[in-house]
């Protein structure tokens, strides 16, 4: 009995790549499919409706052209000056009607490029801004190397590549359609050699053999492109990461004299990109090369196969040339896959990375609904208390922290935080809804007016005003009350810099940073305060001052403060001591 393992290897696999590319489709559809049904779905239909009409216009223009070609080469075939002439006041025609249809083809589809570029950037950007999902994702299984980068790149080259390749593939399609009827009537009919067989259009069934042959090469030698140019756009990305990154912590790089490991951590990732690029060239190599022949060989061979006709005097010049050229045409339409293989795997590779964006926040939305039990339930109270119920916090990827706390924090209290500094990060995270990864429950106050103060603020780059304000907008609050803030803060001297545009994170040093998100506080004057190490750059008497600055500006607020600092339970109403829960040894 044959063993039928061997074949049903290969069969699975083929069935798995099925199964993917259809996956694939399904989740681009599922992605891109709302857009046609958005909020300006009329205008975008409209656009799309326009731009098929003028690549008609286009199509149509190459059919003009070819029976141009054949009325001029019949002309000159029979010396016929008029008739040369009217062919060239015929072309002018054409000519001024190809630009006309070709600059407004170009400007409805960049238009259309940048709409639906703009409409899945606000998608993809306001779902990984929501709810502390940028943050989540951090933790998330996938593997996710920057999810910025696939919002900011990947999406232009899908968006732009996707519809330039649509835009072909309908232009190949039609002209497919048209060209086969044209060569079939001017390549006239042949016998077959040694045969009373007749083939007539005999130049159609060689276009079509002619470009499957091409394009099953070229499938053939461009194949391991896909796979080249995802992991280059991955390099590429992750690269870039790694120098933004060196540009944000400049200061501590250049404190520390850390340039030549930055350099040697540069130069490991460029060297991935030189590996990947050169992956890339070879692949690219195979497939330009294949194409550079079939490229030099089209334009003669229609006119070799169809010379015979011409000698004969079966066929016109003119009818030879545009037969030549219909076969062109045609075969070009064939080949289409071929010719825009490298784009079709630009596209395939940015459409993945944004897809898998997509899925995996989808997929963590999911998580989170379908594990409730084992996750963190947060609701809001009808009154002004802060509420935890049998709180367990465990690690994202397993293992408790805390274990069954429970607490009743009242509005206007003072609480200091201290104890195991990971269990209290994750608790002063669970309290801002980003770590869901436990059980019992939180219940918040009924008033949503809760600040988080965290130990390195963030100051967004541009006028201090801004930055003073942030998130609320510069000009939610009066001059007078701004240089009181920072008055108050400490920072008064900053008040002049209202206007100045900075990198205010890398120009302040960090007191001077935790003072202004102090400020900050006092602006948007919360009913609940959090801070995490917020004052951690002070010595103990300048902590206190700010404390006692904090409860002065603010005295019905309740605040929780995490801090290891000694000599602060004075200033506070009690003081809870979270500690890791011991593992039991196994």
């Amino acid at each position: 009995m044959n063993d039928p393992k061997p074949n049903s290897e290969p069969d699975a696999l083929k069935s798995a790549a099925s199964g993917s590319r259809m996956h694939f489709l399904r989740q681009v559809f599922r992605l891109v499919g709302p857009y046609w049904n958005c909020k300006h779905c009329f205008k975008a239909r409209g656009a799309m409706l326009l731009l098929l009409l003028l690549t008609m216009a286009q199509v149509g223009l190459t059919v003009w052209v070819n029976y141009w070609n054949r009325a001029l080469f019949d002309a000159l075939e029979q010396h016929s000056v008029r008739g040369v002439l009217l062919m060239v006041a015929v072309f002018a025609l054409i000519f001024i009607i190809t630009i006309i249809v070709t600059a407004a083809h170009l400007i409805i589809k960049r238009w259309l490029m940048i709409d639906w570029r703009t409409w899945l950037t606000e998608q993809l950007l306001g779902s990984w801004m929501e709810s502390g999902r940028h943050y989540r994702l951090l933790f998330s299984h996938a593997d996710l190397d920057n999810p910025d980068q696939r919002i900011a790149e990947d999406i232009h080259i899908a968006t732009e590549v996707a519809i330039a390749l649509g835009h072909s593939l309908i232009y190949s399609l039609m002209t497919l359609g048209l060209f086969i009827d044209i060569l079939w009537s001017v390549s006239g009919t042949v016998a077959v050699p040694g045969t009373h067989f007749l083939v007539k259009g005999y130049m159609v069934p060689l276009a079509f053999i002619y470009a499957a042959l091409g394009s099953s090469i070229g499938w053939m030698v461009g194949r391991p492109l896909v796979r080249a140019t995802n992991a280059l756009q991955a390099a590429e990305a992750t690269f870039r990461f790694g120098l933004s990154m060196a540009r944000e912590n400049t200061e501590a790089i250049a404190l520390m004299h850390g340039e030549p490991m930055e350099r040697v951590r540069a130069s490991t990732l460029f060297a991935q990109i030189i590996r990947s690029w050169n992956r890339q060239s070879l692949a690219y190599m195979g497939l330009v090369s294949f194409g550079a022949g079939y490229g030099t060989l089209l334009p003669v061979f229609p006119i070799l196969i169809a010379a015979p006709q011409y000698i004969q005097g079966v066929m016109s010049l003119g009818v030879l040339m545009q037969a030549a050229q219909a076969f062109q045409r045609l075969t070009s339409a064939l080949s289409w896959p071929v010719d825009n293989l490298g784009d079709i795997a630009r596209c395939r590779a940015s459409a993945d990375r944004v897809l898998s964006l997509y899925e995996s926040m989808q997929q963590m939305d999911a998580d989170t609904k379908e594990a409730e039990s084992s996750r963190i339930a947060i609701d809001r109270l009808d009154r002004s208390h802060l509420i935890i119920e049998d709180l367990c916090i465990a690690r994202p990827s397993g293992g408790f922290l805390l274990e069954h706390f429970s607490i009743d924090i009242r509005h206007g209290e003072r609480v200091l935080i201290t104890g195991d500094p990971e269990v209290t990060g994750s608790f002063f995270k669970v309290i801002s809804g980003l770590w869901p990864w436990g059980s019992g429950r939180v219940r918040l106050p009924f008033d949503d007016n809760m600040l988080f103060v965290v130990q390195r603020p963030f100051l967004p780059e541009g006028a201090l005003r801004e930055t003073l304000c942030y998130p609320k907008s510069p000009n939610a609050f009066p001059v007078s009350v701004l240089r009181h803030a920072l008055e108050c803060a400490g920072v008064a001297w900053l008040a002049s810099r209202l206007d100045e545009k900075n990198n205010w994170g890398h120009v302040l040093p960090l007191p001077a940073q935790q003072r202004l998100s102090l400020a900050r506080v006092l602006l948007q004057r919360p009913a609940w305060v959090f801070l995490e190490e917020a004052t951690d750059a002070f010595d103990p008497k300048g902590e206190q001052l700010l404390l006692e600055m904090l409860y002065r500006e603010i005295p019905n607020a309740a605040v929780l403060n995490i801090s290891f600092h000694p000599g602060l339970k004075h200033l506070h109403s009690r003081t809870l001591v979270l500690n890791r829960v011991r593992q039991k040894a196994s």
